[in-house]
Order: C-alpha cells, then sequence, then structure tokens
C-alpha cells in the first residue's frame, strides 16, 4: 500500500481515503499498537471531510493552506508507518515458528508506537486551529455532494494522428519543397504553442509524394537547453549507425559521410534558441551537393530564431487559425458527438459558444473536448465547464501567457477536472525531459509501485494502470508516440511541452518533484521523486529521507559506490536503473543499498549488460511487487530467496538466454498476476522449477513460457494451464526444440479458455498443436505465430459450422514453410480485420505482402487501448 502525495484539494481527500481505509483493511497488524491506531483512524475521519473542498480555500485562507502542506509531510510519515507495519507482519508470519519477541522486534514496537503517538498529536493540533473553518467547509461540501458528477470512460479513444484543416498548409510547404532546384533548402513552421507546427511537419515528413524524393529521412526533438551531442546521436542512430563513444567532430563527419550524394530531409522540431553555435557547427558539416535537393524543415514559435539558421522570409510558413467549421469539426471528433447528440439543440450551442472560446488553436479544442469526451453529456454539465473555462481564460489573459491564454485555460481546467488518481499519473511526465517519448512499461510500473493505481476486485493493477493511462490519451493530454498496429496499444508516449510545462508548475507547488527557478528538474534534501539525467547530481540528495520513485530517464550511465549521497537513501519505493552500465559501479555497494530499500515495491534492472547473477539477499526485499529483470543477456541464475517475496505481483525474467531455468518453490508466489520468462526445468535438475508449479498461481494474467531441450513435462502436469482462469495472455517459446516427447507434450496441453491472446514461437512441429482451435480457445482475439517451422494448421483449427474463430488480428512472422490461403482463413476467421505477414513466401493469395513485410486492415481502425489489452509488454518480435 502506497500513498499518493499532490495535496490540493481531491488529492488529498484521495490521500487521506487511502491511509484510513487502509488500516480499516489491514487491521492484522494493528494489535500492535491498538489505541494509537484506532485513535488515528477517528483524526482521518475528520480531515477526509476538510480536505474534500480544500483546493477552493487553500489559495483564500493562509490558514487552510499551511494546514494542508502540514497535513502532506504528516499523512507520508503515517503511510511508511503502515507499510513498516504490513511488511513486518508478512516476515513474522513467514518465520513464526523460529521468532520471538527479540530485542529488534521491542525496539521497533517502541519507535513506531512513539512516532504514532506523534502523528495523532500533531493531527489533533490540527482540528483544533481548524475548528473555525470547518462549518463552512462542511456544509460547502455537503451541498455539492449532493449535486455529485458522474465521469465518463470514452471508447474509443480519439485517433490523434486525425487532423483537421491543414490541408492547405502541406499543399504549401509541399510546393515549395518539389518546386527547389538548389543544394539545402531551409524553410520553417513558425506560430504559437499548440497552432500544431509539429503535426503539420510531421504530415510533411510521412507524405507520400515526399517520401519518394528522399533517400534519408531525419527527424530530431530539439530540447531545451539545446543538447548538441544528443541532437547528432540521434541523427546517426536515424541513419542506423553506431552512436557511441565518438567526440562531435567524429559523429558529425560520420553523418557528412552517411548522407553524401544522398538526397536528405530533416526535420528539427521546436527550436528555442542557436546560442553558444551549435545549429552553425551541425550545419557547415551536412553535405551541399549540387544537383541533389535536399531539405531542412525547422519548427519555432520564434520568426527570429529561424531567420538566424538561415530560413529566408519567403519559405517561413505560419500556419493559420483554424475557421469556425474547422474547429467544431475537430472538436466533434475529440468529445465524441453522435448523431444523437446533435439533436440536443441547447447541447450543441454551448458547445460551439466553448470552442468559440479556443481561439481556433487545435490544441486548445483537443483539450476542452477531450474533457467533455469524459463527462456525461448534458447542458447543465457542459454549462459548468463552459463556466470554469471562462473563469480560466480571463485569469491567462491577466498573467503573462505571450498570447497562449487558450491553450493555458484549457490544459489548467482539463487538470483540475482530472479523478484524483489522474492527477498524480500526470504529474510523473514532469520528470522526463522536454520530447522524450516515455516507456509506457516504466511508466505503469512506477504507478503500480508507489500505488497511484492499485489492484481491485474485478481488475488487477496493470489492467487499472492501462486504463489511466488510456484516459490520458482520450482527454488529450498525452499524445501517443509508438503503437501496436492490431489494436492501438501504446508502447511509448509523451506530452505536448505545454502540457508539460503545466504539470512543472502544478509538481512544484505540490512538492511531487523538485525543480530550480528555470523549471529544471533537480535532486535535492526535499525530493519526493527523481528523474536521472547526465545532468543530475547526487550529492544535493545529502540529508533526503523522502524519496520515493528514482528512474533512469536519460542516462545510462551512473557512478555508485558506498560513499556517494544516494547510497544513503533508504526510502525508496520505486527504482528502475533500466539500461544501466556496470562499468563504473560496485556491485557489492550496489546490491547491498537496494536490499537495505525495505519499503521497494519496484526494481527494475532490465537491459543490464554484464548483470550475471542476483544474490540471495534480494529475498530481504519482502515489500517487493514487481521485479523486472529481463533481456539481461548474461544473467545466469536466480536466488532461491526469490520465490519467498509474499508480495510479488509481477516478474520479468523474459530474454535473458543464459538463464537455465527458475529455482523451485514458485508455487509460493500466490499472489503472481504476470510472469516473463518461466523455464521449465529438466528431470536432473531437481533445484529448478517444472511446470505442476503453476498450479497454485491462481491469479496469473500474463504467462510467458520458455521451453529447451532440457525441459520435461509430465503427463499429470499437461493440464494445469487449464486450472489457471484468469490467463488472457499466453506465449509459449518452443526453443525450435525436436524432442518428439516435448513437441508431443505441446500439442497435448489444455490452456484455459479464457486466453485472448496467443503467441507460438519457434516451434518445430510440422502442424499447430491440436489444442488451437475455435471450440478450446473461445474467447481468443490475437494469434502470433513466428519462426516456426510449421507447415499447415491442424484438422482441428478449422473448427466447424458451430465453431468459428472470433480472432480479429492474426501475425505469421518468419513461417517459411506455411502454406494456407487467404480464403481458408477468412472462412473460419470472419471477424479477423488486422493482418501482419512478414517472410512467409509460401502464403496463397493474401492481401498483402508475404515475402517482406505486409499488413492488411479491414475498414476503418479504430485505436481502442483500452479494448481487451492486459499487458503492454511487446512480446510479439519487433
Amino acid at each position: 500500500m502506497t500513498l499518493p502525495s499532490a495535496l490540493a484539494g481531491a488529492i488529498a481527500q484521495e490521500l487521506v481515503k487511502d491511509l484510513s481505509t487502509e488500516i480499516q483493511d489491514q487491521s492484522k497488524y494493528a494489535i500492535q499498537f491498538p489505541a494509537q491506531f484506532s485513535e488515528l483512524r477517528e483524526q482521518l475521519k475528520f480531515m477526509q471531510s476538510f480536505v474534500a473542498d480544500a483546493s477552493k480555500l487553500k489559495d483564500k485562507q493562509e490558514t487552510v493552506k499551511m494546514t494542508l502542506q502540514e497535513l502532506q509531510k504528516l499523512i507520508y510519515e503515517a503511510d511508511d508507518l503502515v507499510v513498516d507495519c504490513q511488511i513486518r507482519e508478512d516476515y513474522t508470519e513467514t518465520k513464526a515458528s523460529s521468532f520471538s519477541l527479540c530485542l529488534s522486534e521491542m525496539a521497533f514496537r517502541y519507535k513506531t508506537g512513539k512516532k504514532l503517538t506523534e502523528i495523532n498529536s500533531h493531527i489533533k493540533r490540527m482540528r483544533e486551529n481548524l475548528n473555525s473553518y470547518y462549518t463552512p467547509i462542511a456544509k460547502h461540501s455537503d451541498s455539492e455532494s449532493k449535486n455529485g458528477r458522474k465521469t465518463l470512460w470514452s471508447s474509443p479513444v480519439f485517433d490523434q494522428s486525425e487532423v483537421v484543416g491543414l490541408t492547405e498548409n502541406v499543399a504549401t510547404i509541399r510546393d515549395w519543397i518539389l518546386g527547389h532546384n538548389e543544394p539545402l533548402l531551409r524553410l520553417a513552421i513558425v506560430g504559437l504553442g499548440g497552432l500544431g507546427k509539429t503535426t503539420l511537419a510531421k504530415m510533411i515528413y510521412r507524405d507520400v509524394n515526399l517520401t519518394k524524393r528522399f533517400q534519408e529521412k531525419i527527424w530530431v526533438s530539439v530540447s531545451q537547453p539545446v543538447n548538441e551531442t544528443e541532437i547528432m546521436k540521434s541523427m546517426l542512430r536515424q541513419l542506423k549507425s553506431d552512436d557511441s563513444g565518438s567526440s562531435k567532430g567524429d559523429m558529425l563527419s560520420r553523418i557528412s559521410q552517411l548522407l553524401s550524394e544522398k538526397t536528405y530531409l530533416i526535420v528539427l522540431d521546436d527550436v528555442w534558441s542557436i546560442e553558444d553555435g551549435w545549429w552553425e557547427r551541425i550545419s557547415s558539416g551536412l553535405p551541399k551537393t549540387e544537383g541533389l535537393n535536399n531539405c531542412i524543415i525547422i519548427t519555432s514559435r520564434i520568426k527570429k530564431v529561424v531567420k538566424k539558421m538561415g530560413v529566408r522570409d519567403a519559405q517561413i510558413h505560419r500556419p493559420r487559425l483554424l475557421n469556425d467549421e474547422e474547429s467544431w469539426k475537430l472538436f466533434c471528433k475529440v468529445a465524441l458527438i453522435s448523431k444523437e447528440d446533435e439533436e440536443n439543440t441547447k447541447l450543441i450551442e454551448e458547445g460551439k459558444e466553448i470552442v468559440q472560446k479556443c481561439g481556433g488553436l487545435p490544441l486548445a479544442i483537443k483539450t476542452i473536448g477531450g474533457l467533455l469526451s469524459s463527462e456525461a453529456k448534458c447542458y447543465s454539465e457542459w454549462t459548468r465547464i463552459h463556466k470554469n473555462f471562462h473563469e480560466k481564460l480571463t485569469s491567462a489573459e491577466g498573467s503573462r501567457a505571450g498570447g497562449n491564454q487558450h491553450v493555458i485555460a484549457s490544459l489548467q481546467l482539463s487538470y483540475d477536472e482530472l479523478p484524483p488518481r489522474l492527477k498524480q499519473c500526470i504529474l510523473c511526465f514532469s520528470i522526463y525531459p522536454e520530447d522524450h517519448e516515455v516507456d509506457v512499461d516504466q511508466l505503469i510500473r512506477w504507478w503500480e509501485g508507489e500505488g497511484f493505481v492499485r489492484c481491485r476486485s474485478t481488475e488487477a493493477a496493470t489492467e487499472s494502470a492501462l486504463n489511466c493511462l488510456s484516459e490520458l490519451i482520450s482527454r488529450c493530454l498525452v499524445e501517443v508516440a509508438e503503437r501496436r498496429n492490431f489494436d492501438g496499444s501504446v508502447y511509448t508516449c509523451k506530452v505536448h511541452d505545454m502540457v508539460r510545462d503545466l504539470t512543472i508548475k502544478i509538481a512544484r507547488e505540490e512538492d511531487f518533484c523538485s525543480f530550480d527557478g528555470n523549471g529544471k528538474h533537480i535532486a535535492n534534501a526535499g525530493s519526493r521523486r527523481l528523474g536521472v539525467t547526465k545532468e543530475t547530481k547526487f550529492q544535493t540528495l545529502r540529508g533526503n529521507s523522502k524519496l520515493r520513485a528514482l528512474l533512469l530517464t536519460a542516462t545510462d550511465y551512473i557512478g555508485f559506490n558506498s560513499n556517494i549521497e544516494l547510497a544513503n537513501v533508504k526510502s525508496l519505493r520505486v527504482l528502475d536503473f533500466s539500461h544501466v552500465k556496470l562499468d563504473s559501479i560496485c556491485m557489492k555497494d550496489l546490491w547491498h543499498w537496494i536490499t537495505s530499500l525495505t519499503r521497494l515495491a519496484y526494481l527494475s534492472l532490465r537491459y543490464v549488460a554484464q548483470l550475471s547473477e542476483i544474490p540471495n539477499s534480494v529475498g530481504k526485499l519482502w515489500g517487493l511487487q514487481v521485479l523486472i529483470l529481463g533481456e539481461c543477456k548474461d544473467l545466469k541464475n536466480l536466488p532461491p530467496s526469490i520465490v519467498n517475496l509474499p508480495r510479488l505481483i509481477i516478474l520479468d525474467v523474459g530474454n535473458c538466454p543464459n538463464l537455465q531455468c527458475l529455482p523451485q518453490g514458485f508455487s509460493r508466489l500466490s499472489k503472481l498476476q504476470e510472469l516473463y520468462g518461466f523455464k521449465i526445468a529438466g528431470t536432473g535438475n531437481a533445484a529448478g522449477s517444472h511446470l505442476g508449479e503453476l498450479k497454485a498461481l491462481t491469479e496469473l494474467r500474463v504467462l510467458q513460457m520458455d521451453i529447451t531441450e532440457e525441459s520435461t513435462i509430465n503427463d499429470q502436469e499437461l493440464e494445469i494451464l487449464a486450472q489457471l482462469e484468469k490467463l488472457k495472455i499466453l506465449s509459449i517459446n518452443a526453443g525450435d526444440c525436436e524432442d518428439e516427447d516435448i513437441l508431443s507434450k505441446l500439442n497435448k496441453l489444455s490452456p484455459p479458455s479464457s486466453i485472448e491472446e496467443l503467441y507460438l514461437k519457434h516451434y518445430v512441429g510440422e502442424t499447430t498443436p491440436g489444442w488451437i482451435n475455435p471450440k478450446s480457445l473461445r474467447q481468443l482475439q490475437y494469434l502470433c505465430m513466428e519462426d516456426s517451422r510449421i507447415n499447415k494448421m491442424n484438422q482441428d483449427f478449422w473448427g466447424d459450422e458451430e465453431h468459428k474463430w472470433d480472432v480479429k488480428g492474426l501475425c505469421l512472422k518468419f513461417c517459411q514453410r506455411l502454406e494456407v490461403s487467404w480464403e481458408e482463413l477468412q472462412a473460419v476467421m470472419p471477424e479477423i480485420r488486422h493482418l501482419e505477414v512478414s517472410q512467409c513466401n509460401l502464403l496463397v493469395s493474401f492481401p498483402c505482402d508475404v515475402k517482406s513485410v505486409g499488413f492488411w486492415c479491414k475498414g476503418e481502425k479504430k485505436k481502442d487501448v483500452r479494448r481487451r489489452m492486459f499487458s503492454v509488454k511487446k512480446i510479439e518480435s519487433s
């Protein structure tokens, strides 16, 4: 159990409610401190009423504001005590046979009881100070609660790639590019933030007519402050060249060589400054060969900047504001206005007045439309939003909004209207660098580790997290960067720079994380969350006892030993060291520190090269819920203690080729919901885990299973999978295993009918396993077969009149022996709407290329990231 941090209004209400509920539900540990927890519960009931409307009063009444700040600190401290008691209780239950009231336990009880007493005293004093404020607050809150609003969740999610009103702009710039005859054309798109400059540049970048003209295309997001090295590295990566270990001069020389004698298009997005000469150096290194018509497109808010970069006035394009018709069309798309809604005259009139206040700026229109898509489509609700929007707009006009008051007002209103848990989630984007594409897997694991999302009775933590992300996308606060073709499931995402500016402003105000006066994310003694970049200075963490989350966001290097200040931080709940290089890390010191983080809930060491083993001391992390070790190529073993982690719900050891098997005893991890890289041990490996151990893992939703030549499956284990009734995603990597007994056993498995996605890889059988049929897998939505020697489908695959597939997506990759016709598949898969094929040369009459890479989509592709997806992790090959 963990708590949110932002403590304004509704978030504070949610925070206090969470803690109060947790104390009520987890009463077992309260036996040790009955009086203190009982008093805390009573005090929290009062504070829950107080904070219900604090967001409106804290700006007006200094006492309320100061009380909220003090309450925040106390709730964090109380939360830490609750977690400590929970973990301690789990430990004592497991060690019941040998545990006694030792000195350490007596000391723990003494310190905990003393701290609880102090917290209760502080809250009691707050209550006494608030007596003069409480009555009007309570009355106001009660009156509003009677008119409680119902927030709706829109589906399907608005496709942000759809645009309105840019056709003329695209045609103008296209004509400029096709009509020029010079070695290097420099043109710019200039305008206000939220006008659609980046969207327009992307349309040009992807334009079919222009794609044929250029042999190389490069897109660079120019962050603030400008990082010349990262710009060059990005260019090299897109040119498919090594970007490591070189000086700026060497990198620029390689870029010049790679672009030499080629036509190229380079987009520099969101340029604010060319100080220190970075542009002059890069520009001078770009080839400008006569007869080759190359182009650079620059987007910026500042005309003076692009002119200094060599763009002539005639090549500066200013996108126009959307007119009334275009504005309303875009709004209707985002707000999901139906034909039935259009018949509600009062609602439509109110909607058009709201759109008028957006000033023709696409970002403002999308933000307001996204907000209203989640609200009930009734006149009173839209009137309330209209009134609040007007107030925000008036406030923004009175500030230094720089002409962007429409966007600023719409974003602030959209944030204010978010449900409490979504406010915490959107604030997480503040720690990432500008224009950074955020890995969704990292993001949602962070949310899970801090408790921003949590398991519900019918919904696992990952499902809840993906729903939160989907809601933020539908509200147009988060943009999709990379998604899966089949159903639009999001792999990476980002936020507009103006959304990021808002999150930084609020995160600083709410003590969510720390920033300097220029909005730069920093580490200090008061930091609660930290995104690590190359500029991060750990020595400034001296004295920090608050840090809850630390993630590598824009670096793969940290120098770690027992002498740095980070080693003294013991309060972490979330630690993500994905991609970190171990060259300058003392592993003994690192593991000693990690295993001392008693409250740690999420640990990721994904893609860590040279990580060969995990120490047995990892078993001391009793609060660990998520452990990510996937893609560690050198990892050879897991410690036996890993099966003693009572709270573990996600374990990822997928794609670790040197890991032979998992330790025996996995049946103890009864709370596991996702398991990646489960390797079945052989008969001779008594210490390894076998298929039978999965029987106890009845909460599993995702299972990625690896078979090796040494694996053994007994006859009595063939029905094990059928007992995993909550399983949604099953991936079987048969490892090109040719053992006849294993192939026979794989053919006889009995997966549950609940499976919605199935992946079969490196399978050498001539026909698909018999259980892959529409009768057994009635709920299957997506089927993927890769790198297999399958010649044909088994007879049961084709079903009968009563049993046909409900599959919507089919993926066939590198199945070069498979012979099947499109007509046959369509006959048994009448609902299929998405097809992906790679190098399956013997397929007949398919509606896409089968010899290289082909895609086919039936009708309009509705991208709904909430459809059925449980896991966001890329299970299929890239």
